[in-house]
């Protein structure tokens, strides 16, 4: 992917957040200011009086299908921000489909068999995240601890500030930034691990804030359009490949469907 079009990507990212709140909430994830969507601009749907929010704004937006984009959501202000996101959804795919086919050769599948799997239907969805500078950063959190549930994600990471961190072990590491440089890293989602039977995992992850410098992340966010139809093909496939790894499969199967249906980590929480 072309610096210049992650610089402009982000430049436009960073001009929406910073224009008058009147004007982003033009884009509201709020129907009538109560009824929460997935799409638009704002924060955490809040369930409980007591729920802990993330220290972040964001705004959610579907891009693929291109046919079921909801363009309402989609800001004209700055106005190169609507070419720039088309443009870096198509690259994103790209990329994506050329982690899957190196996937599927460390499989030892036929290297099209993950990315079949994604139909003209699946979802793509971009997500921009702004956090903002956070007075008390060791008691905040930008975003919770969490797996994704999506296939795979491309994040685009801010150049000048880290915040975003891995757990392993009981331990949580920094994922450094590359200094004067723009990263962009492949998250692997739970879908994906049901998919490849545990093979490539989906970790757990969180943002932590900072008390002096904002940040801003734009990531996409690939879905699976039938996740049950997709375990039922690799169950066959995999039996024909490999006999341990159908072994594998039926004893893991709780395990995996356990993180699929996503459940409480709060004690993961700091």
């Amino acid at each position: 992917m072309e610096s210049s079009l992650i610089d402009s990507m982000m430049t436009a990212s960073r001009d929406f957040f910073r224009l008058p709140p009147e004007e982003k909430r033009k884009y509201s994830n709020l129907l009538d200011g109560k009824h929460f969507q997935v799409e638009g601009y704002g924060n955490d749907q809040v369930k409980t009086r007591d729920q802990r929010l993330d220290w972040s704004d964001r705004l959610h937006l579907k891009v693929e299908p291109e046919d079921q984009r909801n363009l309402a959501h989609w800001p004209i202000h700055p106005k190169s921000f609507r070419d720039y996101l088309h443009e870096f959804t198509l690259k994103s795919k790209i990329i994506k489909d050329n982690i899957l086919w190196a996937m599927a050769k460390l499989l030892g599948l036929h290297e099209d068999c993950l990315v079949n799997q994604f139909t003209d239907k699946a979802l793509t969805y971009a997500r921009f995240n702004y956090y903002p500078p956070c007075p008390r950063p060791d008691l905040v959190l930008g975003i919770k601890p969490h797996c994704d549930v999506f296939a795979l994600t491309v994040v685009l990471m801010d150049k000048d500030v880290a915040g975003l961190q891995v757990l392993r072990d009981g331990t949580w590491y920094r994922v450094p930034t590359l200094s004067n440089n723009y990263n962009l890293l492949i998250n692997v989602g739970v879908a994906m691990e049901v998919m490849t039977n545990g093979v490539f995992r989906g970790p757990v992850h969180r943002v932590v804030t900072n008390a002096e410098k904002e940040r801003i992340s734009r990531e996409t966010c690939r879905f699976v359009e039938d996740i049950s139809k997709v375990n039922l093909w690799f169950h066959v496939t995999i039996r024909m490949a490999n006999k341990e790894l159908l072994i594998h499969f039926s004893k893991g199967m709780n395990l995996v469907t356990r993180k699929l249906l996503r459940l409480d980590i709060a004690e993961l929480s700091p």
